[in-house]
């Protein structure tokens, strides 16, 4: 199924719509640009990300986990230790989100210019 086969308001997209809102959500953007650089421990991954707390970040990393981008390596020792990294799969979503965010930084000056037009056309 093509992207514009994709209905808004039916279920015909609702696997692709899940997935797409679970890498592109506020956290799941963060986690998997986070990743490109190497696995991370949960609290290195908590501090790097900032202002997330930590049931959000749980969930995040289970979502993205479930649906195969994130690989969660449990080591048995104590304390214990927990390292998340990217699969194949999650590599190549968080290079495309990473893309989408590099596209945004460079073009934040001209969506603030229109937000200022629209916002200034409408007081």
């Amino acid at each position: 199924m093509a992207v514009s086969d994709w209905r808004i308001d039916g279920e015909a997209m609702c696997p692709y719509r899940l997935v797409l809102e679970h890498v592109t959500s506020r956290w799941g953007v963060l986690v998997l640009i986070r990743l490109l650089e190497g696995p991370h421990r949960f609290s290195e991954l908590r501090r790097a990300i900032g202002r997330v707390s930590e049931k959000m970040l749980t969930q995040t990393l289970q979502t993205l986990e479930r649906d195969g981008l994130v690989h969660r390596d449990a080591k048995p020792v104590i304390p214990p230790r927990v390292d998340y990294s990217l699969t194949e799969l999650g590599r190549e979503a968080a290079e495309q989100v990473r893309a989408l965010a590099g596209w945004t930084e460079r073009r934040m000056a001209e969506v603030e210019r229109a937000r200022r037009a629209y916002d200034e056309a409408r007081a």
